[in-house]
């Protein structure tokens, strides 16, 4: 008897989640952004907005709330309802980074509910004209020859340019110093004037400055030479290995069912599949992606040990 209530039981649940994402979503959503406005991520983040609000009619918004390295937004999904219409659009620092750079979260990273990776994109090592390496033997050489005396830019600490240059430290056997700005422009600028030598900058705002003459870049991120650049050749050519990417998934709160989950990651890999947004993220030197919830837990859980590792090894703590 008591078996078969529990399967009454489980039967009922299931039919009620089944229905429950049937009728998702029946209110307005919201995507929180938990940088501010204008970035690449807040882009992104709107043209996903814009299109789940075409395909359901349902309104759908996006608020940032920058802060706290992406903390101050991801909290902020993490405490909300989990019916799927609060959701939160963010690069890999509050999913993997910021468990390793903060002694303490107001969240818990590894119980959001996965949707899905939404794009990837990948960096380029720039230097300026004082650099006088061509390219990323030189650079190695010179670096061991002077170590301490190359210095490298990001956008502060725990962030992409820093964790990918540190990682190239590790992997090149050199000692680059770190040089942490508070955002992209401010360290984009210096390098491009000389007041740093190098950095490890995402495509999207840097690519300008690279066909202007104004910064070289020495060698890509990625597995292959990618098509904007296709002289440049990949670090991995020098240090197999080295591959990486920066990312942005969605995430709901913890505890949406999971028949809701999957209806968000469905539509948003349909997106990621429509011409329009394909060249939109290609201009901004994205790889549009799309992924299955399972497909995102697995990633992130990769993405958390390889960078706490990193993080680790580096000592690095968030300021």
């Amino acid at each position: 008897m008591k078996a078969l209530a529990g399967i009454l039981l489980a039967t009922l649940i299931a039919f009620a989640a089944s229905a429950q994402a049937q009728d998702f979503p029946n209110k307005p959503i919201k995507i929180i952004v938990p940088y501010a406005a204008g970035g690449g991520t807040d882009i992104v983040a709107r043209i996903v907005a814009q299109k789940l609000q075409e395909k359901w009619g349902q309104s759908t918004i996006v608020e940032n709330r920058a802060g706290a390295g992406g903390n101050l937004g991801a909290e902020a999904v993490f405490t909300a309802a989990p019916d799927g219409t609060t959701l939160l659009f963010t690069a890999q620092g509050p999913l993997v980074v910021n468990q390793s750079l903060y002694d303490k979260l107001p969240y818990e990273p590894d119980k959001f509910a996965p949707v899905s990776l939404v794009m990837v994109a990948y960096s380029a090592l720039l230097a300026n004209s004082n650099v006088k390496a061509q390219d990323v033997r030189e650079l190695i050489a010179y670096a061991k020859a002077n170590p301490g005396k190359l210095n490298y830019a990001s956008q502060g600490i725990g962030t992409a340019a820093h964790l990918i240059a540190e990682l190239f430290n590790a992997m090149a056997g050199v000692k680059i110093n770190h040089v942490p700005y508070r955002g992209s422009g401010p360290a984009l600028n210096d390098l491009v004037a000389g007041h740093v030598d190098l950095m490890f900058g995402e495509l999207a705002p840097s690519y300008q400055f690279i066909r202007d003459g104004k910064l070289r870049a020495l060698a890509v991120s990625s597995e292959k030479r990618i098509a904007n650049l296709p002289n440049v050749p990949t670090v991995s050519e020098v240090l197999p290995g080295f591959v990486v990417t920066s990312w942005w998934a969605l995430v709901a709160p913890p505890g949406t069912p999971p028949a809701i989950t999957a209806k968000l990651s469905a539509a948003v890999g349909d997106i990621m599949k429509q011409s329009d947004v394909a060249t939109r993220l290609t201009d901004l030197s994205m790889v549009p992606t799309g992924s299955s919830p399972a497909e995102l837990s697995k990633f992130i859980n990769e993405e958390a040990e390889r960078w706490g590792k990193v993080i680790r090894a580096t000592g690095a703590k968030a300021q």
